[in-house]
């Protein structure tokens, strides 16, 4: 299945968020199979990454290292620790990280609050994962 992801665009200082491309296998008719799909792929995406580090690294374009200077790194985006991912775990974590309400998901502009709540899906979807991050200081 198909559908656009909203990324925030890499090496850009300004908040420019753009629909991707983003496939997963098979059918997705709730959000827990939303979320699980979603971690699936990246997790691969993740792991394959991994193999990369062990195989001969390739040269960066000039494309590739105008857009990685813009945020203040460059790197052939291989992962030297040379640990996969669990995949299960990477699930259990981001199942848990939506219903405890670090991440807000949403599909076509409109929340999406509960794990068994359907959704429907097409080419045209537009899904934006929204990790929260907890601010940490003192009230006067």
């Amino acid at each position: 299945m198909n559908f656009k992801v909203a990324v925030k665009q890499l090496g850009k200082r300004k908040n420019v968020v753009q629909p991707i491309n983003f496939e997963v296998n098979g059918e997705i008719k709730t959000v827990r199979e939303l979320i699980e799909k979603t971690v699936e792929t990246n997790v691969k995406e993740y792991n394959e990454s991994v193999k990369k580090g062990e195989e001969a690294e390739k040269a960066l374009s000039e494309q590739d290292i105008t857009e990685q200077s813009q945020i203040g790194k460059i790197a052939f985006g291989i992962n030297y620790g040379g640990k996969k991912a669990n995949l299960q775990e990477a699930i259990d974590t981001a199942l848990l990280a939506f219903e405890d309400g670090l991440v807000k998901i949403f599909v076509d502009g409109l929340e999406v609050y509960s794990l068994d709540k359907e959704i429907n899906l097409t080419e045209q979807s537009v899904v934006t994962f929204i990790r929260l991050t907890m601010l940490v200081g003192r009230m006067w």
